[in-house]
């Protein structure tokens, strides 16, 4: 991988990280949303201190991780779920794995247990990341909704950690 670092993502990194995600959202196996959301929305909807950004060497945000809550109850307090998202032209470069485990590292200091995510069964390139980051399938919702006129099936992953007990 070409020199790249991880670092905390900031108000700064908006525009380049809501880019990201729109070049995701446009290659059509990333989400059911077809829009990227206003930064307010977005930040509004994350944990503040599990968010980073892959920079490369130039300072160019490559990528970017986050995660949000998956309930409000206190008994799911060490459960989220993340997201991940690359930029085209930084594909293969072995950011989406550097950023998840930087990822993993960050939530299992703050004792959260588990990280859940979502993935189209068609994005093999994630599934193949997360299940070398450790994480399992535990399921597939069939025609869970539809997308760009068509019903999509999303594979349920997660990742339990083996340090907190």
């Amino acid at each position: 991988m070409a020199a790249c670092t991880v670092r905390p993502l900031t108000t700064a990194d908006a525009d380049r990280v809501l880019a990201i995600y729109q070049s995701g959202l446009d290659a059509g196996n990333a989400s059911f949303e077809v829009v990227a959301p206003t930064w307010a929305a977005f930040d509004a909807a994350r944990l503040t201190a599990h968010r980073f950004v892959a920079v490369g060497g130039d300072g160019v945000v490559l990528g970017w991780i986050a995660v949000s809550p998956t309930s409000t109850r206190a008994v799911y307090a060490g459960v989220v779920e993340h997201s991940v998202y690359v930029d085209p032209v930084a594909h293969g470069r072995g950011i989406a794995r550097l950023l998840l485990d930087t990822l993993i590292a960050s939530t299992e200091a703050a004792g959260i247990w588990t990280i859940q995510s979502g993935v189209f069964p068609e994005n093999t390139a994630s599934l193949s990341l997360h299940a070398r980051a450790g994480f399992r399938v535990i399921g597939v919702r069939e025609r869970i909704g539809r997308h760009h006129g068509r019903w999509r099936d999303v594979v349920l992953l997660e990742r339990r950690s083996p340090t907190i007990t």
